[in-house]
């Protein structure tokens, strides 16, 4: 999932812990009439479009205002959502659930039948949804999806108005996590039809089916409201109210927003985890996400050349940056896949799969190739914009990486610091010579990085491309997709493969560092995927 700077296939063993409680538990009582929880995040919101959603605001958003087959719960767990509970026949291909009866916000019943055109459309080409890949485990996804099937061959059908029997190409060992993600969530065709091109772009011109319903945002607004969803199944065991949500950029003045009870929590950046270190009151949360640079290889010769991407990243000095400008609880990246994600043998997957000239910094290296780059591509000196975020830490990172580069001399390096939705967009298009990307894991397992730079993905902005990457990734999620120990070394030679080429520069971990008010109970945080449920969240007396 596309990450903001304020957060895809087999068997392998899954991070320990994939749920975090932020204080206390939903069972105690409180009182009704204070139910209201004040939030903030550092980006607007986007969409609420769940087949072409992508970034993090977005998937924490309609995770709260819906619910697919199932939910997320701890220790990596998947829960009863609409799906009462579900069962897989022998060869692991075949997956029945059967639904329990429940409602959309207009009233109207949520269906089997709302779950075969929720996947439908969003693998159909014409919606253009840069999620369609996470179907490939779907029989027919990927024909589908290459215009070569049509999208009623899906492998999942409505047998009468609740139940969904969903065919696989294989036995998929970690298929219930997707479907408790919010891009195999729900839709009813009726209102997409009824809204069309308006469909999700405002609160109104939608319906929910999860806890929360949103009842303010206008598609552009920094703010916006979710209500407690009175037609949601488990609406009794919901006890906020109401979740108002701020955007906001500037650290300082979410702080102060805090300090005067205008939230109730608040991120941290810059100097402000030091000072708040020994507050009761502070989190730090460990985010399965990496922070990356993404080269746009298409657009000329210069960030096609191997060793100006190497030398690019050699000249970065990323624990000066975590350590130094950051100071939020975030690591220096050790690869692209994000370190805890995944383990075999007690070892975490970047033990095995490393490559530290790919991460680490080399300056009298990062200069030689570098001038090989210029005289290969017949250049004395080359200029280019670094795309990133224009939050406090897009900001920081830009700056950070433009002073770290331009140590390598014969460089210009100009920032270009855009809107969230802006950046994301001008990525998608190409629009870029070098851009500050992230992505956090939608399930804990290393195909949710990997598979993002496989040769056509819609996620690999840079086009970067790789024969023995695709084959690896194509292995992972195929032919060993059962096999744990090949599929883990093919998955171990696809990071291999893109660091040794340096396909993309891996920056830093992401880690969050944040203040609860105390009368804050029972949130709950997810490392990967849609990062918050408020569905258990209480204020205390």
């Amino acid at each position: 999932m596309k990450i903001n700077s304020a957060v895809k296939l087999g068997t392998v063993a899954l991070f320990s812990a994939v749920f975090l409680a932020a204080c206390g538990s939903s069972s105690s009582s409180s009182d009704s009439s204070k139910q209201t929880l004040n939030w903030m995040e550092n980006s607007a919101l986007p969409s609420m479009d769940t087949s072409t959603a992508t970034d993090v605001v977005s998937g924490e958003t309609t995770n709260n205002t819906g619910e697919g087959l199932l939910r997320f719960g701890k220790n990596s767990k998947t829960l009863p959502g609409v799906a009462k509970s579900y069962s897989k026949s022998k060869d692991g291909k075949t997956y029945t659930f059967n639904l329990r009866k429940s409602k959309w916000s207009n009233g109207k019943p949520v269906t089997a039948k709302d779950f075969v055109f929720a996947w439908q459309r969003t693998v159909n080409p014409k919606t253009a949804s840069q999620y369609a890949y996470m179907y490939a485990q779907v029989k027919n996804a990927n024909a589908i999806i290459a215009k070569k099937k049509p999208v009623s061959s899906l492998g999942i059908k409505a047998e009468g108005n609740y139940k969904v029997v969903v065919t696989l190409t294989q036995a998929t060992s970690y298929f219930p996590a997707l479907v408790a993600s919010p891009m195999f969530f729900p839709q009813s065709q009726s209102v997409v039809e009824k809204y069309g091109k308006k469909y999700a772009t405002n609160a109104q011109d939608n319906v929910y089916n999860g806890p929360f319903k949103l009842t303010y945002w206008t598609g552009t607004s920094d703010n916006w409201t979710m209500s407690k969803n009175p037609s949601y199944w488990n609406a009794k065991n919901v006890k906020l109210k109401k979740i108002n949500v701020k955007t906001i950029k500037d650290p300082q003045t979410a702080l102060s927003q805090y300090q005067s009870g205008k939230l109730d929590a608040t991120y941290l950046s810059g100097q402000q985890p030091k000072n708040y270190k020994n507050s009761k009151q502070y989190v730090e949360r460990k985010s399965a996400s990496t922070f990356y640079i993404e080269m746009n290889e298409k657009k000329d010769s210069m960030m096609k050349n191997k060793k100006a991407r190497q030398a690019l990243s050699l000249a970065i000095n990323r624990k000066q940056f975590v350590n130094k400008v950051l100071q939020d609880g975030s690591t220096a990246a050790d690869g692209l896949v994000s370190t805890g994600l995944a383990s075999k043998n007690g070892k975490d997957f970047n033990d095995d799969a490393a490559v530290p000239s790919a991460t680490t910094q080399d300056l009298t290296k990062a200069k030689k190739l570098w001038k090989e780059a210029l005289k290969e591509t017949g250049r004395s000196s080359y200029s280019l914009t670094l795309l990133a975020d224009d939050t406090p830490a897009g900001k920081n990172s830009a700056e950070f990486v433009q002073s770290q580069w331009a140590k390598l001399g014969n460089i210009k390096v100009t920032n270009s610091n855009l809107p969230f939705k802006t950046r994301l967009s001008r990525s998608q298009n190409g629009q870029f010579d070098a851009v500050i990307s992230a992505w956090g894991a939608d399930f804990p397992d290393p195909i949710s990085f990997l598979s993002l730079f496989t040769s056509g993905n819609s996620y690999n902005n840079g086009k970067w491309s790789s024969s023995a990457y695709d084959k690896y990734v194509k292995a992972a999620s195929g032919k060993d997709a059962n096999n744990a120990d090949a599929r883990w070394n093919d998955m171990v030679n696809a990071q291999k493969t893109i660091l040794s080429d340096q396909g993309i520069i891996p920056v830093y971990q992401q880690g969050k560092a944040q203040l609860v008010k105390s009368n804050v109970k029972g949130l709950i945080y997810f490392p990967t995927g849609a990062n918050w449920d408020f569905s258990k969240a209480y204020i205390s007396k």
